[in-house]
């Protein structure tokens, strides 16, 4: 170990005096979450509010820091556990797997950010071959004591001792047929008592050694195993998937063990206090009667809803309806709740603030305002981007002709279309070849996560809204329809039967509706969302038959937009897409490529001015390519008047506007073997090859372009003035602004900038307009960024074109790199997002920074945008708040997202200057 990571051990308190690694249930509180984990805190939050929580203790994060960096767990470690065992052995009035009469506990992970099922969980830590016996006679039913029993070596084997938990599951299915029934419950205790036998001779072949039968050593082992499950591959993915940090650690969590399974008058459930798929307040939960949680996370078995838990035990229901109330007012949030009842005795084991849909984080957090537990810039940190684009989404069209062939539990909403795949790996392959799929499970588990991530949905047949599929696909934001029970899925012949017989074989086409849990064959077109119909003017909130979901949308907009300070502009290149985004909100246009409007019918215009071998020719091209730009930009003003357009000069190369080399050689090679005239073809050949660049993004183009094509900019410039003079005699509001690509000196800029004045001039003089056209520059390499100080001496505006600035910064060419080996990248955690998705704050981000304030140095009154794709990121647009931009500017569709983001940075900078 390194000289550096010996003092970071001992920082942590490794041989460190007076350091605590573990707290009782008693002493912690909700706020404590980056010390006792989430589930730890919650679980001392609900002991402190007097709920019935079982008594227990944590283990810290930190001690799982000193563990993961050392190797070693904290010299004071296994003290502190044996002084808190002994006071839970006190409290509870037995020993820990004591022959007679035993404690058992349950070891379980609770990392700060919920992690559902990613992480490791062993119950009925305690249990062994004496203590099983006392087990029978106390609780006067040795069937549930066996079952208890092989459930620990169970979740020991796999989780403790790496056995593959298939063998468990075999052996199982195994002992079922031979007792010919076909669920766990049927089978009786001494059916279970072989199996125990059958489970511990299975860890002995394969893990080497017996099933530990002493308690200390179960426990010791198992703590361990929950801190090496930190850095297990599903969890190292579900961090990279939700952006988790990687060194937070996990805490642990030594709770008495409760009982579900110890009858009829026992069960265990999940409860939500309100419906985490639509946000509506109800009664939202499942609950399996003579079972332990683990059965209805897992969702082996099928659940009843929790409603149906008032007619099984009326007293426990309204003791539970209780707690949820308490708790949601509490938190002020939508709760997700565990628990258990013990023979009629109700017992909390977890609540967490719940994942939800996009659609109920809009809902939950308008109906919390309305209720008075939190104010609108509360709601605004409860709603995100993220959840507003998903919303954004196509629906399946209700009126078109489907063949539904079975329903489920609407568990995560959306419309998927895909191939029916069977397991994770071909759902991985197949997604990464380009196909669309659906994965179709009985129920998944955490070894799915990569499969998931790689699916447009998920089916399963069995669970409900709380098992592990319903969950993690919640928090993905994937479409999810669960519990589907007339589907009969065989995963080993890769196909499932549906209902009157039809077979679905692996690669046929499925479509499922997460909203209402329905299963489509073949594909079921699709139709706008209501939020889209609502951004574009066609629903409205108030109307009669408007959505409530839009209704929650248009309330959460409307305070993004009085609280934001960032404007919010759209990439748009002509007049339909500038209409588009001004419904969607947009203040003006931040980018508009003028090379998107040479092509068409102007790419022979194009071809002239580059086979142009005088100047006469070249000025003839450029002559009659004028009116049509001027064209262009009539549109363009008249559609976004009174708010400013940012026009870019053309910046791509221009052997992109020619024929592609290898198609025109052919063409050539063919008309010369038939005879036949081919001199343009041969000059257009001619003029690819001279214009061919090993790197052409790196080459002639963007204001390099300008520089030695004489009047290109110029007719530009012209053709932008000459429109911007028009609209104003037709009484318009025109505000362009002319921005010059590439840049990377001043001098480059000062000389465009002195040509495109001149012919502004001319254009006044001759129209008798005054023109107030600003010219700024794109900053879009690393030697812009480092010299903006002087570029802006000659900018009046910087847009930050972050796209090409991030290539460059990096290395990078997109359009080769994100094909060949970014994958490889984000699956071994060197990036935690792609830097073209999410601005890289301490590379290309270091250098925005850097260059807004040298920018701002010379020319105070500086403006400061930014037109990459960043500026649709929902976290790329709380950086750019940060920095201090004026606007960022997006795609059309992308702008309410970029608005909401933009109110909610400045809600979450109000909240750090009041700190």
């Amino acid at each position: 170990m390194s000289e550096n990571k010996d003092l970071q051990v001992a920082d942590r308190g490794n041989s460190v005096e007076g350091v605590k690694f573990v707290y009782d249930f008693t002493e912690g509180n909700k706020d404590l979450k980056d010390l006792l984990g989430g589930k730890g805190a919650n679980l001392a939050e609900m002991t402190n509010l007097g709920l019935p929580v079982p008594p227990g203790f944590t283990i810290t994060t930190e001690a799982c820091k000193v563990y993961l960096d050392s190797g070693e767990e904290p010299a004071a470690l296994r003290d502190e556990v044996s002084a808190h065992l002994d006071a839970l052995e006190q409290k509870m009035g037995k020993k820990l797997g004591q022959p007679d009469d035993p404690l058992l506990v349950s070891v379980r992970s609770g990392a700060k950010f919920s992690m559902p099922g990613m992480m490791d969980t062993v119950l009925n830590i305690g249990l062994s071959d004496k203590s099983v016996q006392g087990l029978a006679k106390q609780a006067g039913d040795e069937r549930f004591a066996w079952d208890s029993y092989r459930r620990l070596i169970q979740m020991f084997g796999k989780t403790v001792l790496g056995v593959d938990g298939e063998l468990f599951e075999d052996a199982l299915d195994k002992a079922k047929e031979t007792k010919k029934v076909t669920v766990d419950t049927e089978l009786e205790a001494a059916d279970l008592k072989k199996l125990v036998t059958t489970f511990k001779k299975i860890v002995k072949k394969e893990a080497g050694r017996d099933f530990p039968q002493d308690p200390r050593e179960q426990m010791d082992l198992a703590i361990k195993a929950v801190f090496d499950s930190w850095n297990g591959e599903r969890a190292k993915l579900y961090r990279r998937q939700e952006r988790i940090p990687h060194d937070l650690g996990t805490a642990v969590n030594i709770c008495s063990m409760v009982f579900g399974n110890l009858g009829p008058d026992s069960g265990t459930g999940v409860a939500f206090t309100r419906d985490p798929a639509s946000g509506q307040q109800g009664v939202y939960g499942d609950y399996l009667q003579n079972a332990q949680g683990e059965d209805v996370v897992a969702g082996i078995r099928n659940t009843v809803p929790l409603a149906e838990l008032e007619r099984i035990d009326g007293e426990s229901y309204d003791r539970l309806m209780q707690i949820m109330e308490t708790l949601e007012n509490h938190y002020k949030d939508l709760c997700d709740i565990e628990f258990t009842i013990e023979r009629g005795q109700l017992w909390m084991l977890q609540t967490r603030v719940g994942k939800r849909t996009a659609g109920a984080a809009f809902r939950i957090a308008t109906q919390l305002v309305d209720q008075g537990l939190i104010d609108e810039a509360e709601a605004l940190k409860r709603v995100t981007g993220a959840q507003l684009a998903q919303l954004m989404f196509p629906r399946f069209d209700e009126q078109a002709k489907v063949e539904q062939v079975a329903r489920g539990i609407a568990a995560s909403p959306g419309a998927a279309v895909g191939k029916a795949v069977f397991d994770s790996y071909t759902a991985v392959k197949w997604s990464r070849s380009g196909e669309k799929v659906i994965l179709v499970r009985r129920e998944t588990n955490p070894d799915d996560l990569d499969g998931m991530i790689a699916a447009e949905g998920i089916l399963t047949s069995r669970g409900g809204k709380t098992s592990h599929a319903a969950v993690v696909a919640r928090g993905m934001g994937k479409t999810c329809v669960c519990g589907a029970e007339d589907l009969e899925v065989d995963t080993k012949r890769r196909r499932m039967t549906v209902p009157g017989g039809h077979v679905v074989e692996e690669g046929d086409v499925i479509s499922i509706d997460g909203s209402s849990g329905k299963v489509y064959l073949g594909e079921v077109p699709v139709v706008p969302s209501p939020v889209v119909e609502y951004f574009e003017g066609r629903m409205h909130p108030g109307a009669d038959d408007a959505d409530e979901l839009v209704e929650a949308v248009h309330r959460m907009m409307a305070f993004a937009d009085r609280k934001r300070r960032l404007r919010v502009r759209a990439n748009a290149d002509n007049a339909e897409d500038a209409l588009r985004a001004r419904r969607f909100g947009a203040q003006g246009i931040g980018l508009c490529r003028t090379e998107h409007m040479f092509l068409g019918d102007r790419r022979e215009l194009v071809e002239r001015l580059i086979l142009a071998d005088t100047q006469a020719e070249r000025e003839e091209s450029l002559k009659q390519l004028l009116p049509l730009q001027k064209k262009d930009f009539v549109e363009l003003f008249e559609a976004m008047d009174g708010l400013p357009v940012t026009v870019r000069l053309l910046d791509p190369p221009l052997h992109e506007f020619l024929p592609d080399i290898t198609e025109l050689s052919v063409r050539v090679a063919l008309a010369e073997s038939r005879q036949e005239p081919h001199e343009n073809e041969l000059r257009l050949l001619q003029a690819v090859h001279r214009l061919h660049e090993q790197n052409p993004m790196l080459g002639l183009r963007g204001v390099r372009l300008g520089l030695v094509v004489p009047g290109l900019f110029t007719m530009q410039v012209r053709a932008i003035a000459e429109a911007a003079a028009e609209r104003r005699a037709a009484k318009g509001d025109p505000r362009a602004e002319i921005m010059i690509p590439l840049v990377g000196t001043v001098q480059e800029l000062e000389i465009v900038r002195e040509e495109a004045d001149q012919v502004i001039a001319e254009v006044e003089a001759a129209t008798g307009t005054r023109l107030k056209l600003a010219i700024g520059t794109m900053i879009e390499l690393p030697r812009a960024a480092l010299t903006a100080g002087q570029i802006a001496e000659a900018a009046e505006f910087f847009s930050f074109g972050t796209n090409d600035l991030t290539q460059t910064v990096w290395g990078f060419s997109r359009d080769d790199v994100e094909a060949s080996f970014f994958t490889a990248y984000l699956e071994k955690g060197i990036f935690g997002v792609s830097p073209f998705e999410t601005i890289d704050k301490d590379g290309v981000g270091s250098l925005v920074k850097s260059a807004v304030q040298a920018g701002r140095a010379t020319r105070p009154d500086l403006k400061l945008g930014v037109c990459g794709e960043h500026g649709g990121d929902p976290e790329s647009v709380h950086f750019f708040h940060e920095v201090g931009l004026d606007y960022v500017s997006c795609s059309p569709f992308r702008i309410p997202v970029a608005r909401l983001e933009a109110g909610r940075a400045s809600v979450e900078a109000e909240g750090s200057d009041h700190r």
